[in-house]
């Protein structure tokens, strides 16, 4: 990469007709939705994307079809984290003969690494890894957190060119930001209510599941917090505190997040709603609630730009 990765770089939904079948129409839809919003990359096989879940075939199939309609418009980050190594670099391998920018790698799950053990994981994996590489901390999904003074064994890796935290610690995110200050690395928020306050403190950026449905709105709050308009950052975020509170809200269970992104997309006529097992998509009664919801909050696409921003 030529420069610092900045911005609005969605973690993309991965769009499913059924078990293990792509909607192909729908992620050109998607891809183009987010960037006609102004979002600055696409993240592709991260958590919103459901990645665990999808077989080994249909990553490498998503990864090939977002680099192919992208074609250029945007960098294309892909997710490689897996429980296997071998397996992270044959994603990885895949995604570079595609064309895509860079790969993100979080810790691996299931077994509990230590923080040696993590290094020395690190290791080996960059070893094996050409692309640049964004390292992803994200303890509430993998058991083990990428703690700062792990980053910093690896800050002089030419490598690694940064770190999205979804950890949603603000004192952590403090520490990112005053160890990397002296490189060129990009330190990137995973939360998106935590979007504005991270970059007002001097973060590059955010990845935010709801960009997929609103890449305008996280464009703007991005775009005023790099300008410090503070009044501005908190118009905006007092909408996106909104969708938080009642859209996101939808359902009662820890996927009902992805399942709102999912759900409100196929209202809108953009991708398919299918998810991917273990999860099922929403029924008709929580499908009503947020076409209601999506009406209520004037989020139609074209009220996007022309209303709110």
């Amino acid at each position: 990469m030529k420069s610092k990765l900045q911005g609005i770089i969605p973690p993309i939904i991965t769009p499913l007709l059924g078990h293990d079948q792509l909607d192909h129409a729908g992620l050109q839809k998607l891809v183009d939705h987010l960037i006609g919003g102004g979002i600055h990359g696409i993240f592709v096989l991260g958590t919103t994307g459901e990645f665990a879940s999808l077989s080994e075939r249909l990553k490498q199939e998503m990864v090939t079809a977002v680099c192919q309609h992208v074609n250029g418009r945007v960098p294309v980050l892909v997710g490689v984290s897996h429980t296997s190594l071998e397996q992270t670099w044959l994603l990885a391998r895949h995604a570079e003969s595609q064309g895509a920018t860079a790969v993100v790698l979080s810790t691996p799950y299931y077994f509990a690494l230590s923080q040696p053990e993590l290094c020395d994981y690190l290791t080996l994996a960059l070893s094996g890894l050409s692309l640049p590489v964004y390292l992803y901390n994200i303890p509430s999904c993998t058991k083990v957190p990428i703690e700062v003074e792990t980053v910093r064994r690896f800050l002089d890796t030419p490598k690694i060119k940064g770190i999205k935290d979804s950890s949603g610690n603000m004192a952590y995110y403090h520490e990112l930001l005053h160890v990397t200050l002296q490189i060129d690395w990009s330190v990137l928020m995973g939360p998106e209510e935590l979007l504005a306050e991270s970059v007002l403190l001097g973060g590059h950026g955010g990845v935010a599941g709801g960009a997929n449905l609103f890449p305008r709105l996280f464009v703007s709050i991005y775009e005023a917090a790099i300008a410090n308009d503070v009044t501005r950052v908190r118009s905006l975020q007092e909408y996106l505190s909104r969708i938080s509170s009642t859209l996101y809200k939808t359902g009662s269970y820890g996927s009902s997040f992805i399942k709102s992104l999912k759900c409100s997309l196929s209202v809108l006529g953009i991708c398919s709603d299918e998810m991917a097992a273990p999860f099922q998509k929403f029924g008709q009664a929580h499908r009503d609630k947020v076409a209601e919801q999506l009406g209520a909050l004037s989020l139609t696409l074209a009220g996007i730009q022309n209303k709110m921003i």
